[in-house]
């Protein structure tokens, strides 16, 4: 059902089909955050036109509102939602991490009051699979800790809890329509990354997830932690780097063997009137972008450079208009889509390398790291 196929290899980067009840997914592949059960601003059909194929949803907000229970008994998440392909459903564990403040974790679980309302609810390994039972994404996560990436006591125990949780998990689980995803933690420190690389990559599970990066700590240290990790997991099954989204992050992880990603960047970052580029980021709200005539990259075919201008564009930020994030929306995913297609194809032909450190030549970072992304 969740066989994985390598189609080829460039250095440590890999192409492959991810295959799933609800379609194929052709990796490396980047998903779309749709945490309410919506990706922002966008309909499904936009996202099926801009070629998306994995959408994820979240499963601490939609366990409490509008309830995983009812999400089932209306047919699913796919039904729910109208996507036709896969979903994957998070754990969980990152809120305990994002909403670290309201929440309180112990050797069997995690207790936490809802942002919502308040209210006090309980997630044990076994509860967090049977929520993601009723979601009924393809791919679900076990419940993992995710602590702040600089702490070693704290990472030792979180490490701990999360491999004891991911066995727990995998026992709990029995849906062969869901491919459960054990997560790797350990912070910024090899040994305990090298360590839980191997207790998870040795779980019997039909793939295998990276947690805890691009929540505080330095690029480098992502990349660090990449080099120790990657290799030391299957081969042959995907492996997922969650929470990482930018255009350079994306062609970093790949390099160094990444199949699957996902973040809320491309969208936060269009409600934030912050267009991607291939070079960087565009700030629309800057004045100098007032009376240009150009779309936001000649290079691009989306929707939003093709019939808007960066004048016009602006316009809409400055005055606050809800079509600025639906076509921002629009050119961010596009750009990231194209580039997963891109290096899938530069994989394949065997150019991946010089592709990639062109492209990372050209590219200017944005000074500050980006922060913990809780939601789309």
């Amino acid at each position: 059902m969740f066989e994985f196929e390598l189609l080829a290899t460039d250095g440590a980067a890999r192409a492959g089909i991810f295959h799933t009840p609800h379609g194929a997914l052709h990796t490396p592949v980047f998903a779309p955050v749709g945490t309410q059960a919506t990706v922002k601003s966008l309909t499904p059909r936009q996202l099926q036109e801009l070629r998306a194929s994995l959408v994820l949803a979240n499963t601490y907000h939609l366990y409490l509102r509008p309830g995983s229970q009812l999400v089932r008994d209306l047919g699913g998440l796919h039904e729910f939602m109208q996507w036709p392909g896969p979903i994957l459903t998070d754990s969980g564990g990152f809120q305990i991490f994002s909403l670290r403040d309201i929440s309180k974790v112990d050797a069997d679980g995690v207790t936490f009051r809802s942002h919502i309302d308040g209210s006090k609810h309980r997630f044990t390994p076994e509860h967090c699979i049977a929520v993601q039972n009723d979601l009924g994404a393809d791919v679900i996560m076990a419940l993992d800790e995710c602590p702040p990436p600089h702490d070693r006591a704290h990472n030792e125990r979180a490490m701990a809890r999360t491999h004891a949780w991911a066995v727990r998990c995998h026992a709990a689980h029995s849906n062969p329509q869901q491919a459960l995803f054990g997560i790797a933690q350990g912070g910024i420190f090899p040994d305990l990354r090298a360590e839980s690389a191997r207790c998870i990559g040795a779980l019997d599970l039909p793939g295998c997830a990276i947690g805890g990066l691009s929540v505080g700590e330095s690029k480098a240290d992502m990349h660090a932690m990449l080099d120790v990790v990657l290799p030391l997991l299957p081969h042959h099954k995907p492996r997922y780097l969650m929470g990482v989204g930018s255009p350079e992050d994306l062609v970093n992880g790949v390099l160094r063997g990444v199949d699957i990603f996902d973040c809320v960047l491309p969208t936060r970052m269009a409600r934030n009137h912050t267009a991607l580029t291939r070079t960087g980021r565009l700030n629309l709200r800057n004045r100098s972008f007032a009376t240009e005539r150009t779309p936001l990259a000649a290079e691009c075919d989306c929707y939003c450079c093709l019939h808007f201008s960066r004048a016009y564009l602006r316009h809409l930020c400055i005055a606050d208009e809800i079509l600025a994030s639906v076509l921002l929306s629009i050119h961010n995913l596009h750009l990231l889509q194209s580039l997963m297609r891109e290096m899938r194809a530069e994989i394949q032909a065997g150019t991946f390398q010089p592709w990639a450190a062109q492209f990372l030549a050209a590219y200017k970072p944005a000074r500050a790291q980006p922060q913990a992304l809780a939601s789309a």
